[in-house]
């Protein structure tokens, strides 16, 4: 779709990933760039940046996918949307009800909304998490569905719903599967995320960093710019519908995550604390990140060493807002 002159609704728009979408879009000849979140994980300081241009605005009714009449005010005139709105993965864990009727329900909603207001092109923000641990590597978008976890099934549940809308009403769009994701304005929630703001939290204290298990759960991760610029591709994209992971495809355990930090930090004297117990969902989980290259045009730019730099400055220039997010996740 060529989004030049287009006005486009970021649903989650506020959050990690959202926040970082609603910048990649306003470098794009847009028309308008609105977002839709109830502030729930998102924050306004996110957008402070984005807010700054007069195509940029938030939705003043409201941000809930759950209020069905507010949701289609916000979707009406859009020619496209971004849907990243959704409960994390521990949330799900905890309470699966709620998580059914705001990841499952809501995501419905979006896709009902997008039907009747004719949006051109819808781009769901999906995850790894439906694959589970990986059979093959690296994991392909034919991989089994190896989940084992409510919000997997949650994503699987919204992929084939938008699959069936798609081919009955001719709603086209993509569903992104994250790899991990992390970098600036990321807060404590992220189940394997949160393990790197953990870690610079305890080599702040002068503490030997904890690591859970014997430290080789492994993973592919991804920096936020780039999950950003792969939304904007898949907007921009050709392909009708489909499935595509958002992925490096270089797999890295938290061991060397966490030598990694040690060694951006200085603080390699530290060592490694390696602790039995902790939750897991997942252990092993890497993407190919062929076909959203071919299909959509998306390559990732960010290695991990730059990311997590680049992750460190933004926490150490953001000392009040870290904290919050600390003290939102409950974490001491």
């Amino acid at each position: 779709m060529d989004i030049r002159g287009k006005k486009l609704l970021v649903i989650g728009g506020a959050g990690l990933i959202g926040s970082h979408l609603v910048e990649e879009l306003l470098k794009e000849d847009v028309a308008e760039v609105c977002v839709y979140d109830n502030f729930c994980r998102g924050t306004m300081e996110n957008l402070s940046e984005a807010l700054k241009d007069k195509r940029c605005n938030v939705f003043p009714l409201g941000g809930d996918i759950c209020q069905r009449d507010i949701l289609e005010e916000a979707v009406k005139g859009k020619d496209g949307v971004f849907l990243l709105a959704a409960l994390w993965l521990l949330h799900c864990h905890e309470y699966p009800e709620s998580a059914f009727e705001v990841n499952v329900r809501g995501s419905f909603n979006v896709l009902q909304a997008c039907v009747r207001q004719g949006v051109e092109r819808l781009v769901f923000s999906s995850s790894a998490s439906v694959y589970g641990d990986a059979v093959v590597e690296p994991m392909k978008e034919d991989h089994p569905y190896n989940n084992w976890t409510f919000y997997g099934a949650n994503k699987i549940a919204v992929e084939h719903m938008f699959k069936a809308l798609h081919n009955r009403y001719g709603l086209n769009g993509v569903c992104l599967r994250y790899m991990n994701v992390y970098g600036p304005r990321q807060d404590y929630r992220g189940t394997y995320i949160a393990v790197m703001m953990k870690i610079l939290d305890r080599i702040d204290r002068n503490e030997q960093p904890v690591v859970h298990g014997d430290g080789s759960q492994a993973y592919d991760f991804i920096y936020v710019k780039d999950v950003a610029r792969a939304n904007v591709c898949a907007m921009k994209a050709e392909v009708p519908f489909g499935f595509y992971n958002v992925g490096r495809g270089i797999k890295t355990s938290i061991s060397e995550l966490a030598d990694l930090l040690l060694r951006q930090a200085g603080r390699k004297d530290l060592g490694i604390r390696y602790k039995p117990g902790g939750t897991t969902f997942v252990t092993n989980r890497v993407g190919c990140p062929e076909a959203a290259k071919r299909d959509l045009g998306f390559e990732w730019t960010v290695d991990l060493e730059e990311g997590m730099k680049n992750l460190i400055e933004w926490r150490n220039s953001h000392k009040k807002a870290v904290e919050a997010r600390r003290k939102a996740a409950g974490v001491e």
